[in-house]
């Protein structure tokens, strides 16, 4: 449900700097002319956005009329042309209420997803619910079928457009440049994360520290020039073009402060983000409570129960059984091959569940038998950080082994601990007991729900992570679950098992 709209084209309209790095960092810190309030490839997007869900629902309502499915509710008379129409427009309307064309939610995250799902659940149970009022049993294939086909085809095409966008990103187009703002520390930060997701398109192209300088006194950081202190974020911003400015927590940073710099921004159309210093916490967990005209920043708890939280428990044991299902004769041809190279199919190992409980967890073997007696020579070889052993070149992996692991082969047989309640589709990383162990109040965490068989480690680079960034990639998803979440990395993990990029 895609057009092509020449975003390509319209990003090189634009330059884009690339923090010091190249000859468009000194256009973007140089250009002074006043910004739009969206570039071309921006409204672009939008529009396509717009074209897709209409499109959707347009092939939806039309479907319904070749099936015969258009008939005029006879209890509504002549204020209702058709069923179809009611419902195609119902969609329309929830994408509108819903905010899902919010040009701030489009092209990253999973909230975008959650929008589109909402509005055409709502719109659904309107039509569902006008049916039951007028007896109109003609609307019935609409509510539970073309309806939810017409949200299918939203989201596919959405996924389309995003892919299309990331891939212009990660080639340094279709980017926002951004002028961060805090102390050296807090801006590091800042850049390393924008750098590692290239897929959010912020491209930090200018800074300011408290000193004006780095450390040391320095000119740039990481590559990307100081270009002032906090007194003059203002005119930095308005001389660079930085349609972003990024304020990371600084000492000494009051609220009058950030006031002032909201106004003297506010003809620049640059927008103004703020790091609230929450490690990893958003979406709808985080809420705006005024008191006294004074927006306080409240934080609720992660919640593990409720319609989700069922929700997700009940797919996750049809969709391992239609997974077991679909993979029977690759699993029997992967069970021939490991027997055939000698020694037992599965392997057993212990592993820590939710809450502390240990499971037995089922993988194919893909090591020699006596491989966990072998590890304790190996230590010296630890190519991980943390409690995680790691090795590129393992002695002990087999010829069929390494191909297993390459695609992530050898995990299939987890989707019997995921049908049995011990484990989930999507979570964090298992944890061995001797993880366990030498975990701190902040890896505790990630014990708050099932462990999964695939995660935001799995579609981040599993084994290239450092031991850091597997704990925070797993606490991002535990702070911030929802099922959208959760539909978003099993789609992305496909790629990041075709790809095996971090699998050793």
């Amino acid at each position: 449900m895609t057009s092509h709209l020449g975003l390509g084209k319209a990003a090189s309209r634009t330059p884009v700097p690339d923090g010091g790095r190249g000859p468009s960092a000194a256009r973007g810190v140089d250009r002074a002319e006043p910004l739009t309030v969206r570039d071309r490839w921006q409204t672009r997007y939008t529009v396509a956005t717009i074209a897709n869900d209409v499109v959707a629902v347009l092939v939806s309502v039309l479907l319904g009329y070749r099936l015969g499915l258009g008939s005029v509710i006879p209890q509504f008379g002549d204020v209702a042309p058709g069923v179809g129409v009611l419902a195609g427009a119902l969609i329309l309307f929830g994408l509108v209420i819903g905010r899902a064309w919010d040009p701030h939610v489009l092209g990253q995250g999973s909230e975008e997803f959650s929008r589109v799902i909402r509005a055409v659940v709502t719109a659904a149970v309107v039509l569902g619910l006008l049916s039951l009022a007028f007896e109109a049993t003609a609307a019935r294939p609409w509510v539970f079928g073309l309806m939810p086909l017409a949200g299918a085809l939203a989201v596919a095409g959405r996924f389309v457009l995003r892919s299309r966008l990331h891939r212009m990103r990660a080639r340094g187009r279709c980017a926002l440049p951004v002028l961060a703002v805090g102390t050296v520390d807090s801006v590091t930060d800042l850049i390393d994360r924008t750098r590692r997701d290239t897929k959010r398109g912020w491209v930090i192209s200018g800074i300011c520290t408290p000193t004006g300088v780095a450390d040391a006194g320095g000119a740039d950081i990481l590559g990307v020039p100081v270009l002032g202190d906090l007194d003059s974020v203002a005119e930095t911003a308005r001389r660079g073009g930085h349609r972003v400015v990024a304020v990371c927590p600084t000492p000494g940073w009051t609220s009058r402060r950030l006031h002032q710099l909201a106004w003297s921004i506010e003809d620049l159309t640059a927008e103004l983000v703020v790091d609230p210093g929450l490690m990893d916490v958003a979406g709808p967990r985080l809420h705006v409570d005024p008191v006294d005209g004074l927006p306080l920043l409240r934080l609720t708890r992660p919640t593990f129960t409720g319609v989700p939280w069922v929700a997700k428990h009940i797919m996750d044991r049809l969709g391992s059984a239609l997974l077991l299902l679909l993979a029977a004769p690759l699993v029997l041809a992967i069970a021939i091959a490991v027997k055939l190279d000698g020694g037992p199919v599965f392997f057993r190992q212990t592993r820590v569940g939710r809450h502390g409980r240990e499971f037995s967890m089922l993988k194919f073997r893909s090591m020699i038998v006596d491989a966990e007696q072998q590890l304790s020579d190996l230590v010296t070889h630890d190519e991980g950080a943390g409690p995680l052993f790691k090795m590129r070149r393992d002695p002990r992996i087999t010829r069929v082994g390494a191909l297993l692991r390459r695609f992530s082969l050898d995990e299939l047989p987890q989707l019997v601990n995921v049908l049995g309640g011990s484990m989930s589709l999507v979570g964090p990383r298992p944890p061995l007991p001797r993880e366990v162990a030498t975990y701190g109040r902040e890896a505790s965490r990630r014990l708050l729900v099932k462990p999964g068989l695939t995660g935001l480690w799995q579609i981040s680079g599993r084994s290239d992570l450092s031991w850091e960034q597997s704990v925070r990639l797993d606490l991002r998803y535990v702070e911030n679950w929802n099922l959208a979440l959760d539909a978003l990395i099993l789609w992305r993990t496909f790629g990041a098992v075709v790809s095996s990029r971090g699998a050793y």
